[in-house]
């Protein structure tokens, strides 16, 4: 219990407690005492206007800060994240305090709404507080967060229903929660600069910009209230003109209304209105600039009026942990990536990048690519593909070159064609590389496609992007360059490629002082492959490690924690026995190492020679010199047991990987090197590849070659392996292997139709 004065000293010290005042209302008790509560937070001089205000901006962005200032997470608190609940109690709570008008129908009356925002914030709370009212009867207590352990059984208490594969009940009503965020967040924000700018007038007069703006207290205003209306392409031009003012701290609430109220007003017209599209094919030739006047446009609504195939995706979300943000939140960090490429600061990080950006002719047509580039996804099938007609249906519109209009629809219908062949497939080998390169067929395409996929990747998650990845694009770019310079028809000829790899392994050896006799009786113990398969660099480090630590049949490991590759290097040089690879990948495991690439040769007198290629997987960063240390020791111990004892690790599946179970699927092909091809596609869980490699072992196959690909809570692995005499996989052997991966990675032995990757 307290009395009034002790209400008062609380309130005072607390901004908090001044704010559960706000809020307070008779129960019962003496009718007096409400009348006294009402004066002690009416009192001028306790929590001035301009003081609260400060105060809960600061706590808002605080509270905002700790979801990344984003409402588009993965698993929202539709509390205290941006747009939610506590967003309308702030708005009621500065209405109360600030003009007394603690409703949002008080707010109206005192012509800080308008009545279409009213309706709108009203339709944007029932969709928050029915989402949380249902949560609360899933969770069975008081829940905030939208949890994938409710999402799925939520959307289906509140009538939401699996239209397709690629518009599910959750992801509709997931949608549906993101978009009344995004109503809450924008009606709030406006709502707070209206107070601003009550509670600080502007001093100065409205100074002139151009015909159709004015600068007025820092903000952007509009010269006339009928402007919109009049010049529609002038909510394209706001943009354009915060652009060229980096002063002004944005729109005025006025403007922002006066431009929701245009969007209403013009509609679909918007679309076709070929002044609207000048000017944002004028935006757009700005280059990397245009990208935050974009943003702009997608938070205040202008840009899916313009576009609204783009607003289709505003808020769909995509059910799965690969992609962590909505579409249209991935397609503006993808945007902001491209323009990353643009700012000298960015060369350390990406060199190549910056430069190939600095020889675009048309910086726009790549960000028209980076647009479009997901904006058919929900649709059902090929979001490629119905990506690239959208694509091109618009860019006619804008009026650009067929050449230009080519080239944006070719980007967004085969933007995941780099990510994908340097991921599943090996980019070491000439006849991928040149098949990649006939697809592209020439540089221009190449250059834009090359900085689409670096900045798609890098906008899907922050944990997808490392610097194994950037090699790795690297590395095919360059040599898709290389191969678009000479013949395609003509892929270098093995032999050939083995003597220039020998001859610059052997250089690098000699200013090591290497002895040209010593390298060679090295030598013998590699298969010509070693020298097809891996760089000079590699090979003369091997070659290194072999002569200076290398011990009759002792098994060898050589660890290089800072490889210019973007991940560590892990060589194993030892005799080749059973269970080999399964002893080295389950000592990984246990050692929290995540393996992206491994290649496994024997030598004709059965020397192994393994080479992998491993991040951290917590930090999926290269080890330190002491971590190497630590995986070097590891595995002499392991290797030193006599049959190999492989020791699985123990940890459980995480909290949001127990959501999304799929059924493996396993499928075989045959490889041009006459090996078997196998591609396995599979929820991810702890120790899954050192599981797989005991199923290899309990078949009894040899393998040769893995790509290891994560995408979220999906695995795409692929292998080289032939059973143990060194042939191609027969039926019987491939089902009696398909039949023991089931057994160490779960799930039935039916073979499974065919999905598609999801992408980025």
């Amino acid at each position: 219990m307290r009395d009034p004065a002790q209400c008062r000293a609380l309130a005072a010290a607390d901004v908090s407690v001044y704010t559960s005042l706000l809020d307070a209302r008779r129960l019962c008790g003496d009718p007096a005492l409400t009348g006294v509560l009402a004066a002690i937070v009416d009192d001028p001089v306790l929590w001035p206007p301009a003081a609260y205000l400060a105060a809960k901006r600061e706590d808002q962005a605080e509270r905002h800060a700790r979801f990344d200032d984003t409402a588009y997470n993965l698993e929202p608190n539709l509390k205290d994240g941006p747009g939610g609940l506590r967003t309308l109690d702030l708005m009621r709570w500065l209405g109360r305090r600030i003009v007394g008008a603690g409703s949002f129908e008080a707010l109206a009356a005192a012509g800080l709404l308008d009545p279409a925002e009213v309706a709108a914030l009203a339709a944007a709370e029932a969709t928050l507080q029915r989402t949380r009212y249902a949560l609360h009867l899933e969770a069975g207590r008081a829940e905030e967060r939208l949890l994938f352990d409710f999402q799925r059984a939520l959307a289906a208490r509140l009538g939401y229903v699996d239209e397709h594969a690629q518009n599910l009940g959750v992801e509709q009503c997931m949608q549906a929660y993101y978009r009344a965020a995004q109503t809450v967040e924008r009606l709030g924000t406006q709502l707070l600069e209206r107070f601003d700018e009550l509670l600080e007038p502007p001093l100065a007069p409205a100074q002139p910009i151009d015909q159709d703006f004015v600068a007025l207290g820092g903000r952007l205003e509009a010269a006339t209230p009928d402007l919109f209306l009049r010049r529609p392409q002038a909510l394209v031009g706001a943009f354009a003109v915060l652009l060229d003012h980096p002063g002004l701290k944005g729109l005025s609430a006025d403007t922002m209304r006066r431009m929701q109220q245009a969007l209403a007003r013009h509609g679909a017209a918007l679309a076709d209105d070929r002044y609207v599209l000048a000017a944002l094919r004028a935006l757009l030739m700005r280059g990397a600039p245009a990208v935050e006047a974009l943003a702009r446009m997608n938070r205040h609504g202008v840009l899916a009026a313009v576009l609204p195939a783009f607003g289709h995706v505003v808020g769909r979300m995509q059910y799965d942990l690969f992609h962590v943000y909505t579409v249209d939140e991935h397609t503006l960090r993808v945007l902001r990536n491209v323009a990353r490429f643009a700012d000298p600061a960015m060369r350390r990080e990406f060199p190549i990048a910056c430069e190939v950006w600095a020889g675009l002719a048309k910086p726009e047509l790549l960000l028209l690519a980076a647009l479009f580039h997901d904006i058919a996804k929900g649709r059902g099938g090929d979001h490629s593909q119905l990506g690239e007609r959208e694509a091109r249906a618009f860019c006619a519109k804008l009026g650009l070159a067929e050449a230009d209009i080519d080239l944006v629809a070719w980007l967004v219908r085969w933007h995941l064609l780099m990510s994908v062949t340097a991921q599943r497939q090996d980019i070491t080998d000439p006849d991928v590389v040149h098949r990649f390169a006939a697809q592209v067929e020439d540089w221009e395409r190449l250059d834009h496609l090359y900085l689409l996929t670096i900045a798609d990747i890098a906008g899907t998650s922050p944990r997808l992007w490392n610097a194994w990845k950037d090699r790795l694009l690297a590395d095919l770019y360059v040599a898709a360059r290389y191969a678009l310079r000479g013949d395609l028809a003509r892929p270098p000829h093995a032999e050939a490629r083995v003597r220039e790899c020998r001859e610059r392994a052997l250089a690098l050896l000699s200013t090591e002082g290497f002895a040209a006799d010593a390298v060679a009786r090295a030598w013998a113990e590699f298969p010509d492959e070693s020298f097809l398969r891996h760089r000079p660099e590699q090979i003369a480090w091997q070659t290194a490690a072999v002569l200076r630590e290398g011990r009759g049949d002792a098994p060898l490991v050589a660890v290089h924690p800072l490889s210019v590759r973007g991940c560590t290097e892990l060589f194993v040089y030892a005799p080749d026995r059973e269970g080999l690879f399964a002893a080295i990948t389950a000592t990984l495991d246990r050692l929290r190492f995540s393996v992206v690439e491994a290649r496994v040769l024997s030598s004709k007198r059965g020397v192994a020679l393994d080479t992998f290629l491993l991040l951290e997987t917590d930090t999926q960063a290269p080890a330190g010199v002491e971590r190497a240390a630590e995986l070097r020791e590891a595995l002499l111990r392991a290797l030193a047991q006599t049959p190999y004892r492989v020791q699985l690790a123990r940890r459980g599946l995480s909290r949001q990987l127990r959501h999304f179970q799929m059924t493996p699927r396993i499928e075989f092909g045959d490889g041009a090197d006459g090996r078997t091809q196998l591609a396995l596609v599979c929820t991810d869980r702890p120790g899954l590849l050192a599981a797989v490699a005991q199923a290899f072992r309990d078949a009894g196959m040899r393998v040769h070659d893995a790509r290891i690909a994560t995408f979220g809570e999906r695995v795409e692995d692929f292998f080289r392996i032939t059973d143990a005499r060194d042939r191609p996989l027969a039926e019987p052997a491939r089902e009696a292997l398909r039949a023991a991966l089931l057994r160490r990675i779960g799930g039935d032995t039916t073979p499974q139709a065919k999905e598609h990757h999801a992408g980025t």
